[in-house]
């Protein structure tokens, strides 16, 4: 990981800016008669990586899904891109700009690489001062995954797990968004695939991408991340900057180690 951690740490960074992309305030969520999230406030700016952090079955997940609407048992007050966005449906949030990469992936196995990357594709999108949003094509994306660049015509079924995630992660950008929700990007791959998603992650920073992701990989986390809320059992216990949570050991060691 000594290469990711140079590279990741050489890359440019888009200059933050005061403005929240994503403003979310008082969030309940549910899963049937159980309650899982309780009054979590969080917000992400522009420019910015913020890593949503906890152990398994903290509540990260299902904090993302909410957002994104995809939890019929949620209550909340949430903005993006300055329009509420607490009662819209998923596709109606997709179309304002928010982008959702899932745990599970969920590609399109009988599809090409191509295809699925057309599946996600949606119109370019400007900034509310008119200048123009980071924009996907799948040449760009191509640069930014060789992988992909090398098998476009490849089924999503042939492909292995850490390939598949990157195909989800462009098929997501292919719709231009503003910000991305990135679900446990380093779950579940090989270590040179961790690689690529960090390279990845500070790539789409440098070009005015904002993340919100689900971690609980505190090295990945630091590498990337500009801030960190702290997830337990459905409830922020922590709120700071990458550096606050790295000095911090008592948090650390009551909400992340295992």
């Amino acid at each position: 990981m000594q290469a990711m951690t140079q590279a990741a740490g050489a890359a440019p960074t888009v200059a933050r800016q005061d403005e929240n992309l994503l403003d979310v305030q008082s969030l309940n969520a549910w899963y049937g008669a159980a309650q899982i999230l309780f009054n979590v406030d969080l917000n992400v700016r522009r420019g910015e990586v913020v890593a949503l952090m906890g152990r398994n079955g903290a509540g990260k997940s299902t904090t993302l899904k909410a957002i994104m609407g995809l939890l019929p048992k949620r209550r909340a007050q949430m903005a993006f891109m300055g329009h509420d966005i607490s009662t819209l449906r998923p596709h109606e949030i997709a179309a304002r700009g928010l982008g959702f990469v899932p745990e599970d992936r969920r590609i399109f196995t009988d599809l090409t690489v191509m295809d699925n990357l057309y599946v996600g594709r949606q119109a370019k999108r400007l900034w509310p001062e008119g200048s123009p949003a980071p924009e996907w094509t799948p040449e760009r994306l191509f640069k930014l995954f060789p992988n992909l660049g090398e098998m476009p015509n490849r089924p999503g079924g042939r492909m292995s797990g850490g390939e598949q995630q990157m195909l989800t992660v462009a098929r997501t950008l292919m719709g231009n968004p503003y910000l991305v929700l990135l679900d446990e990007p380093s779950e579940g791959v090989a270590p040179v695939i961790v690689e690529q998603m960090a390279h990845m992650i500070v790539e789409l920073k440098a070009q005015g991408v904002s993340i919100l992701l689900s971690e609980q990989n505190m090295h990945f986390a630091e590498l990337v991340s500009d801030r960190a809320y702290v997830l337990e059992k459905g409830q922020i216990r922590f709120d700071g900057t990458m550096e606050e949570l790295a000095a911090n050991s008592a948090v650390r060691q009551a909400y992340l180690s295992v």
